[in-house]
């Protein structure tokens, strides 16, 4: 069986600033030829200090970001930015920082129920209970859809930003530092739901941390990141057990 996902060689080049006395821009390697695979049910940490190229990973995997070059597979199926788009409901994204990603206008219950409703998951009639039940999913009471999200505390909204992302029922979610904005007690609570949720829902995880702490936590196996390249990458016990690489040690 393919791999729900697998990644050859992907790059993604910026074009820089010129230097001081102006000349030719430097191209900005951000990802450069990174490779791996993922398979269905498991959660592949993804860590490394800030600017190594982690989100931009993430994103052009997503299509989000065009690739410069490299294939990305999902399900066996090359991915053009085309095929990306029309997959765009296997694969969802949950952002760090749970107060810009949810529209502030917006109440709650209509920021879960748009994709359902682009994505004909529900109708008018029946979208009302299938939000109700996302609310519930991810512990948060029926009633508090009608409420805005300047309402709510960093953990609950980041609740939310969790349900919007299951509301189409994708294969592969990716946290894209989706706990570092929160406090310590909150951050707990938020992993624990994202295991009960991949185990209530065989969900497949991409998990990106600068914190190897909450890395082990969540992850099968762990991919180490520096100037754009996975380093290392191996099952999560291992890697701590016996880090091979000189800035895996460092971490």
């Amino acid at each position: 069986m393919a791999p729900l996902l697998e990644v050859k060689d992907l790059k993604k080049q910026f074009a820089g600033r010129a230097g001081m006395f102006g000349g030719s821009k430097k191209m900005v390697r951000a990802v450069d030829g990174v490779s791996f695979t993922l398979e269905q049910g498991e959660t592949l940490g993804l860590v490394g200090e800030s600017g190594c190229g982690k989100s931009t990973l993430v994103k052009t995997l997503l299509f989000l970001e065009v690739p410069t070059s490299g294939e990305v597979y999902y399900d066996g199926q090359l991915l053009t930015e085309k095929e990306a788009v029309r997959m765009r409901r296997q694969a969802q994204i949950v952002f760090q920082d749970p107060y810009t990603s949810l529209p502030p206008r917006m109440r709650v219950r209509d920021i879960i129920a748009d994709p359902l409703l682009i994505h004909r998951l529900a109708d008018r009639r029946t979208v009302r209970e299938q939000v109700n039940r996302l609310l519930e999913d991810v512990g948060l009471q029926p009633e508090t859809g009608d409420q805005y999200p300047h309402q709510f505390s960093g953990g609950m909204r980041q609740r939310v930003g969790i349900a919007r992302a299951l509301s189409v029922q994708p294969s592969l979610v990716v946290a894209d530092e989706a706990v570092s904005a929160l406090d310590v007690s909150v951050q707990a609570q938020i992993l624990n739901l994202f295991k009960d949720l991949q185990d209530r829902y065989g969900l497949t995880y991409i998990f990106v941390s600068h914190d190897l702490g909450v890395v082990k936590y969540m992850s099968h196996r762990i991919a180490v990141m520096y100037l754009g390249d996975i380093v290392e990458l191996a099952a999560t016990d291992e890697l701590h057990a016996n880090p091979l690489n000189p800035y895996t040690r460092a971490l």
